[in-house]
Order: C-alpha cells, then structure tokens, then sequence
C-alpha cells in the first residue's frame, strides 16, 4: 500500500534536503514533484490542486523554524494537510439508544462486501457486541451462500429466512424478519448485506432507499474496492448523493493500491474512512487512522498499528520464554524455533508488516528486503520441522546424511534446504547466546552513539 507514492514523496522531500532556506524556486520544484506523485497516485484531480495550493501558501508563509531543516519543514506540512484531507480524528461507529444497530452495506458487486460484512461481524465480537448478520441478495443465491459461509467461519449469528421469489418485496421481508430475529435473540448489532451491481443503476437505488426507510439504520457504509481508484470515487459519491452515507470501508488496501481512493474519497464524498481491509483472512479489518495513514504514505511508518496488531495477536507468554531461552547457555530449539514462526506468521503477510515501519535511517533497505523474501519458503521450514522427530529437533546435532534424506522426503523439499536451515539455525542460536553473555552486556553499555 502507498509504496509508489511514497518513493515519489521521498525523492521531493529529498532534492530540498541542502538547501539553506525555502525559496519559492525550490518548494515550487518540490511540489511539482508532490503534484505529479499524487495524480500518478491516483488522486482526484481537484484534490491534488486544493492540496497543492494549501502546501505552497503555508510553505511561503509560515515563520522559518529553526529547529527544523526546509525538507524537515514541508515534510510536517504535507503531513497536516494529508491529515486534513483524510479527516484528523478516527469515525466511530454510531450505536442505537435501543437496540439492535442497524449497518447497512452498500457498494458494487465484486468490491469485497460479502466478505467485509463478515469481517465487521468478527470486529464487533471482539468488541464485545452480538451482530447478526442477513444478507438481502435474493439475485444470487451464491452471495447468501458465500455469507452464511463466512457467518459459520467467525461463529456469528446469521438470518437466512425463506426467499421464493426475487424481488424488492422479499428483500422488505427478510429485513424485517431479521431485525425481528436480531431482537429476539439479543442481538445488538444487525448487518444487512445488500444486492450488488455491475455498476449503478435505477433498480439498485430504489431497493437501497426502500431498505434505508424501512430500517432508519444507524450506518451505512459503502464499501468500495481500493484497487479501482477513481472509479471507487466515483460510485461512492453516487451512492452519497442518492442515500447519504454515513462512512465508507475501502477493501483490499494490502495489495497495490495506489492509494488515490484514500486520499480523494473522504474529499470528493465528505464522509470519513472509517476501516480498511488490509487482507483476506475475517480479523483482517483496521480503524483507518488517518493520522497513521499519512504516517505511512511518508515513508515514517506506522508502529502503533504494528503494536496493537502484536498485542492482538501473538502470544507474550511465549515470546517471553522464547527469549529466556534464546538468551541462555543451552539456546532454543527448532521446535521453539517453529512456535516463533507461526507468532510472526499471525501478523500478516512480511511485506504488511515491513510496510508499517519507517522507510528512514536504519530501516530504509528493510522493505526491499522484505520484497525479496519467499512466503512460501516460511511454509516450507516449517514442513521441514514438523518432518523431524521431537528428538531431532531438541537436539539437532543428531541429524545426519540419513536423517536429512528422510526429512527431506517428509517435507517434500531437498537436502539442501535441510542443509541450509540448520546452518542458518545454528548461527541464530550462536548470535543469541553471545548477546545473553555479561561481556555482550558490558559491551553494549560501553558504546558511544555516534556523534556523542
């Protein structure tokens, strides 16, 4: 996400780094650089140029911090007005005084709202709420399949009611049914997955208004598909136009997203981001951030998002033995070597996880690195290891050429790869005994930070 305009960004911020002062020579090559990043980004146009003329008339105007260098400076500018842009503070989902909260999905067929909807459902149960999910597809009966799936994967409630005909009038039906269902089984959120479309059309509309009267929902949210740019732009703005949404989801923001729909669709539509889809898997839904957002486009990274999605997800009990091993005189094994790769495999894919670092001092080659990592080759040691005995793998010194062949036939991988990962095991535990050792520690404290 955002790793085109980021490098683009970088290379504006980095033609002023040397310059003494700001001129209206230099920030005016500088923006033209920013100007050029964000339309290639896909930004809305109209966006770029308010966004743009915002930059330049602080950039000229403000007093010259002297804590700060002019690269230093229209950084921090760019920076509040992205934040503007994409709104400063976080939307919240709105709940009703007397349950249930209605959140009615909107958005085009093949933006990811069936699954978004599960998503939400699996947010809100981490939350402490009891959604109930309904799907009012009744065009497709594999959209209300696909949705009763999903419900069945996340253990959430979900209405299915009878569907004999495919109409309006069964979709005013089963809404109702469902909001009755939802009351009489405690459920305090309702999330109704709406038909989707091709594209806008007249038929669409008036269901969704027909929906929006019968229900008074609290939210509705438009999902829109990150990777369609300006065409997410627009559809939003279509639907706000015809239902007044109340805030949007943009899916599919771990792929290659140039990340103009970010940036234009709270602009052109008015209503906050208030999640992102960031994968596949139903925990794979953030609170956008805005001001982390920006964080990333800028190349400063995101490590609060990287905490809390630590926090979540790995278990501290074990990182914390983990270490205690690693540190002392008879090291881990490759069984623990295994459970530490699966906690890191429970944060996402490496790239996403890079992707939330900053992109600035000892951490600017990491993502490239990152990029040139295989996935797959993280499944592959871990066929390896679970191809071992338990004895192999607490005590490693015993594998030898035999060993290493059966292994490699239980892991469908070569001896080689064998060879490689017990090499690459033993300097890790060579590389953590030596920082557990006192002469490591007093070491450490005896260094000086360069420049002091």
């Amino acid at each position: 996400m955002f790793e085109n305009l980021t490098d683009k960004l970088q290379r504006a911020f980095k033609n002023l780094r040397g310059q003494g002062t700001l001129t209206e020579e230099n920030i005016g090559e500088a923006l033209k650089e920013i100007r050029m990043a964000l339309l290639e980004a896909d930004v809305n146009f109209n966006v770029v140029k308010e966004l743009i003329e915002h930059i330049r008339e602080k950039a000229l105007g403000q007093e010259v911090l002297t804590a700060l260098s002019p690269a230093e400076q229209v950084v921090k500018i760019v920076r509040d007005e992205l934040i503007i842009v994409l709104g400063k503070d976080s939307a919240k989902l709105k709940f009703a005084s007397q349950p249930p909260t209605v959140v009615l999905m909107a958005g085009l067929q093949g933006s990811g709202k069936t699954t978004t909807s599960g998503k939400l459902a699996s947010w809100l149960k981490q939350g402490g709420h009891r959604p109930m999910l309904v799907s009012v597809d009744v065009y497709r009966p594999a959209a209300r399949e696909q949705l009763r799936v999903v419900a069945q994967a996340i253990k959430a409630h979900i209405y299915e009611g009878k569907v004999e005909e495919s109409n309006t009038a069964t979709v005013e039906r089963l809404v109702k049914e469902a909001r009755r269902e939802a009351i009489n089984n405690a459920c305090d959120v309702l999330i109704v997955d709406t038909a989707g479309r091709l594209h806008i059309d007249e038929q669409l509309m008036d269901e969704m208004q027909s929906l929006k009267k019968i229900l008074n929902p609290q939210e509705i949210l438009f999902v829109a598909d990150a990777m369609t740019g300006q065409d997410a732009v627009r559809s939003a703005d279509e639907f706000h136009k015809k239902l007044t949404l109340t805030g949007v989801i943009l899916t599919k923001m771990d792929g290659d997203a140039r990340g103009g729909a970010a940036l234009s669709i709270r602009k052109v539509t008015g209503q906050p981001i208030k999640f992102i889809g960031m994968g596949e898997k139903y925990d794979a839904l953030e609170l956008f951030h805005p001001d982390r957002i920006v964080g990333r486009i800028l190349g400063m990274g995101d490590i609060l998002s990287l905490i809390e999605k630590a926090e979540a997800h790995l278990d501290k009990k074990k990182s914390e033995e983990f270490a205690q091993k690693a540190l002392s005189a008879d090291g881990f094994s490759l069984a623990d070597f295994r459970d530490q790769l699966r906690q890191v495999k429970k944060l996402g894919s490496l790239q996403s996880i890079m992707g939330m670092m900053p992109k600035i001092g000892p951490f600017a080659n990491m993502q490239k690195s990152a990029d040139k990592v295989d996935e797959k080759q993280l499944n592959r040691v871990e066929a390896i290891i679970n191809s071992m005995t338990p004895h192999e793998r607490d005590h490693h010194e015993v594998i030898n050429g035999s060993r290493r062949k059966r292994i490699a036939r239980g892991s469908g991988t070569s001896v080689q790869e064998i060879n490689q990962l017990l090499r690459q095991y033993a300097q890790m535990r060579k590389m953590f005994k030596s920082m557990g050792k006192p002469s490591f520690a007093r070491r450490l404290a005896g260094m000086k930070m360069p420049g002091m």
